[in-house]
């Protein structure tokens, strides 16, 4: 009877040993979020379906190939990467759900979100977890002020307003510019301000601002103003599909300006039948690569998602490429997956990517260049490269 106690007391012993050392482990793994694993878990939120899908898969066609490429090299910390993105439908609610989804399954880091609306709905929530969060292609300024874990590898809205208000008055020489914006739109707002300030600064008449709404779809009232005014260039601050429908009301009305766009306009040439290419002929815009750069990294880039892909990759993949890659170098130099430590890293990082070469400013925005697309002969082509005053 004594035996049979004492087995079964080493036995309880044994199970309390063992219960205990379960809740340890369990633990540090929460703590390390998976350092204790075979792999790195990065999460990624993109509108994969609804009215801006088209962006959201973009991007994530980007990052995919990315994580698949550094997964084949043999990963980050010699673990491999687990990469999961969530679709918020373009929706802030949605994005901000899908984020706690993803936290709540241990993510080290944040690869998203893609439109501001959303970004700014989660970068909000991820100051308080010290999320690592790199938005690709979130332009909205506010998205990473005062919020020291939150990155962006876009410029913001108001930098490319001032360099083409710089391109505008040091490259093209021109004297008299006319706005076209659209009031419902943050992003053409942000751009569009800037521009006029800016242009004002570098000796630029604007001779007239006109506004619209997001629903209208007829701009020959606002377009007819300009006419009188004869401007040298107007700047159609939108996306792709309003640029190309008031490009083509205005050579209606009797318009000849050179007209300007911000990185929205991306794509406008998909958007206009190919008879009619002439109405954005020698339009230049703002954007964040050239396919033209004759490089090895961007060649091979543009070779590999064509491989891929069977398509060429617009701006928001290479944005979300570049996202992708920020990520490897930043953990690899802290040696870790801890937040902090991908965050300082991050913050000391000269990245030389798909995008550019750039480093970090106070408010976490990339100093860097902006590539000027030159359409002819309905191609896009590289025009000059602006570097900041």
């Amino acid at each position: 009877m004594k035996k049979s106690m004492k087995l079964m007391a080493l036995l309880l012993s044994l199970m309390m040993v063992l219960v205990a050392c379960g809740k340890k482990d369990n633990n540090d793994s929460n703590n390390s979020k998976g350092a204790d694993t075979d792999i790195i878990h990065i999460g990624g939120l993109a509108p994969l379906t609804g009215n801006v899908s088209i962006y959201g898969v973009s991007a994530d066609k980007g990052a995919q190939l990315a994580f698949k490429e550094i997964n084949e090299a043999g990963g980050i910390l010699d673990k491999q990467v687990k990469y999961e993105v969530l679709d918020e439908q373009g929706d802030a609610n949605e994005a901000v759900n899908a984020y706690n989804k993803l936290v709540s399954e241990g993510i080290v880091a944040l690869v998203g979100d893609i439109t501001s609306g959303p970004t700014e709905a989660v970068a909000a929530l991820s100051v308080d977890d010290n999320m690592p969060m790199i938005t690709p292609t979130g332009t909205q300024f506010s998205l990473t002020e005062g919020r020291p874990n939150v990155f962006r590898i876009c410029y913001t809205d108001p930098y490319q307003g001032e360099i083409l208000a710089q391109y505008v008055a040091d490259d093209l020489g021109l004297e008299k510019v006319a706005i076209m914006k659209n009031n419902s739109s943050d992003y053409s707002q942000g751009v569009a301000d800037t521009f006029e300030e800016h242009a004002k600064g570098f000796g630029l008449d604007v001779v007239a601002v006109e506004s619209y709404g997001e629903t209208d779809n007829d701009f020959r009232v606002q377009l007819t103003n300009m006419v009188s005014k004869n401007p040298d260039a107007i700047l159609i601050s939108d996306y792709y599909e309003k640029a190309a429908i008031i490009a083509s009301q205005a050579r209606e009305v009797g318009l000849e300006s050179l007209f300007l766009g911000p990185d929205g306009w991306d794509g406008v040439l998909e958007q206009i039948d190919e008879a009619s290419l002439d109405v954005v002929a020698g339009a230049v815009f703002a954007n964040h690569y050239s396919m033209d750069d004759p490089s090895d990294k961007i060649q091979n880039f543009l070779q590999a998602y064509r491989d891929e892909y069977g398509e060429n990759p617009s701006a928001f993949s290479a944005l979300a490429y570049d996202a992708a890659y920020l990520y490897k170098e930043a953990m690899e130099k802290a040696g870790s997956t801890d937040g902090q430590a991908i965050v300082d890293a991050i913050k000391a990082i000269e990245f030389d990517g798909i995008t550019g070469k750039f480093t970090y400013d106070d408010n976490n925005n990339p100093v860097k260049a902006v590539s000027i697309i030159k359409i002819v002969d309905g191609e896009y082509r590289l025009d000059t490269v602006v570097e900041p005053k």
